[in-house]
């Protein structure tokens, strides 16, 4: 575990709009992991897909040309939580029909403990969490 003195815990980097930022995001989490003495968390592939998941829609939905995205990924002894903040308008919604695309988002809900939505100006962030 992480000394008291260094809760909470945080990383940001700012990615791209490019789909190279993907496996970057995700490859900052397990690193970030690794630094919290948590890289043999049984739940780390989750998390980890969570992020893919959460990039992928920014990077499709969020972000508009020449702008990119920003990873969050804090952690407070309890909880990660991964954030995706992007300038792009719009609400993501899980999809009415699963067969039409749009199934990131229900996996985010099936693997994470909590998900959502928050506003910022401009656009949105994505969350997840998962208590350790």
């Amino acid at each position: 575990m992480i000394a008291p003195n260094e809760l909470p815990c945080q990383r940001d980097q700012f990615y791209a709009r490019d789909r190279r930022s993907i496996p970057a995001a995700r490859q900052l989490t397990a690193w970030s992991l690794k630094y919290w003495s948590l890289a043999d968390w049984h739940r780390t592939d989750d998390l980890l897909l969570c992020v893919s998941e959460l990039a992928t829609n920014a990077l499709l939905h969020g972000v508009p040309p020449g702008r990119g995205f920003l990873l969050r990924v804090r952690y407070d002894g309890i909880v990660i939580r991964v954030e995706v903040h992007d300038s792009g308008t719009g609400v993501p919604r899980t999809p009415d029909d699963p067969d039409e695309g749009g199934r990131g988002l229900l996996l985010v809900g099936a693997l994470a403990d909590k998900w959502g939505v928050a506003d910022r100006t401009p656009g949105k962030v994505v969350w997840a969490e998962f208590a350790v």
